[in-house]
């Protein structure tokens, strides 16, 4: 009896040797938490912005002719001489260029412009096709082009147009991310990406986000959020505007994930829109609209119609799977089905105005994205 106790105990030390040793491992400053705040590590921390385009150590604050140098034409060097960048017209710029290993950690930007036409690229490790490609609103959950505020774990979105997100985003070799401005006139960009360099885990995988719009959806037809992801990884959130294009609730399509060689019917199916997004019962109080953000799921915006001009109402909604991620390991294929009411208690396929931002981490190489939407196919009408 006495030898079975010891057996045991010994069994929980080695497993709790074997645990730590493996968290020695990941850790080493790329996932802080508040378990482990207090643990010190040797990664290297890093931050670009326009006072420091390079992100090397002792070099920011140093611009003598940046676009604020008329503003402090009296103090010189050092004094917010390049808190920002423009943008031209039809110009990619490259916000962040940096050798790894390591990880970005949260990105901050104001884009003052157009933010269907801000579009945000990353490519990893000097790939060709960016892992993310979506305009600078949706990215960050605001893809109506009007501020709504966002409070969630890894997406905020602040007054008055403070834009942040907090996503890991591991890289070996390489990042690059650029901002292409597709509109007319030049938009003004604040940023600042905070990384550290350190060494990656092997199990670590990489961050993707991607865009789609369609506009209308065809009767009796579903709306893909994203298809054709090939590889071993994990979908992890999703963000859509909804605008409706008839009257009464909209919300009672299900949301279908089909993983690893699922063909007709999926391994997860929703029961109603707002049940996928947390919710329920129409998102209603006293019978109003009512937008919430919360750490995993919100409703932020609800934009109605004024009585003139702006006809149809329109919702952004996230959804953020951190404590539930969808795991696959070969494919995912991700729908949801815009339905309504019609009389006689039927259902009503509806013909939505949707766009979506698909988030997930994976193996590379990836399939190559969808083409993105023209200018004109992006517009806010």
């Amino acid at each position: 009896m006495k030898k079975s106790i010891l057996y045991v105990c010994l069994v929980f030390v080695f497993a709790a040797l074997f645990l730590y040793a493996e968290e020695e491992k990941v850790f080493d400053g790329l996932y802080l938490n508040l378990g482990n705040l207090a643990r010190l590590s040797h990664a290297k921390t890093r931050s670009i912005s326009p006072e420091n385009f390079t992100g090397e150590k002792g070099m920011s604050g140093m611009s003598i002719d940046g676009p604020a140098k008329n503003a402090a034409r009296d103090l010189g060097q050092g004094w917010k001489v390049s808190p920002y960048v423009n943008i031209k017209p039809k110009e990619t710029f490259v916000i962040a260029d940096i050798k790894g290993p390591g990880a970005i950690q949260q990105i901050w930007m104001t884009p003052a412009g157009n933010w269907r036409y801000s579009i945000l690229r990353f490519y990893w490790d000097g790939e060709k096709e960016p892992s993310v490609e979506v305009p600078v609103g949706d990215f960050f959950a605001n893809g109506w082009g009007k501020f709504a505020h966002v409070s969630s774990l890894p997406v905020c979105a602040n007054p008055g147009s403070g834009f942040n997100c907090y996503w890991v985003m591991p890289f070996r070799k390489s990042c690059k991310i650029t901002m292409e401005n597709l509109d007319e006139k030049k938009m003004t960009l604040y940023y600042q990406i905070n990384y550290t360099l350190t060494d990656v885990p092997d199990d670590a995988a990489y961050f993707h986000a991607q865009f789609r719009r369609t506009n209308p959806v065809p009767y009796k037809k579903v709306f893909t959020i994203v298809d054709n992801i090939k590889g071993w990884g994990h979908y992890i959130g999703t963000y859509m505007c909804w605008g409706t294009n008839n009257t009464g609730w909209w919300g009672e399509g299900e949301i279908k994930f089909f993983m690893d060689g699922d063909k007709e019917f999926p391994t997860i199916c929703g029961t109603g829109t707002e049940d996928y997004f947390c919710g329920s019962y129409c998102f209603t109080v006293n019978g109003k609209y009512k937008e919430f953000t919360t750490s995993y799921a919100g409703m932020p915006q609800v934009i109605l119609p004024d009585g003139q001009w702006k006809s149809q109402t329109r919702f952004g909604l996230y959804r953020w799977h951190i404590m539930d991620p969808v795991r696959f390991e070969k494919d995912l294929r991700v729908t949801i089905q815009a339905l309504g009411w019609r009389s006689g208690g039927r259902y009503l396929p509806l013909q939505d105005d949707i766009s979506s931002v698909a988030f997930w981490y994976q193996t590379e190489p990836h399939a190559k994205f969808p083409k993105l939407p023209i200018k004109d196919e992006l517009e806010i009408i």
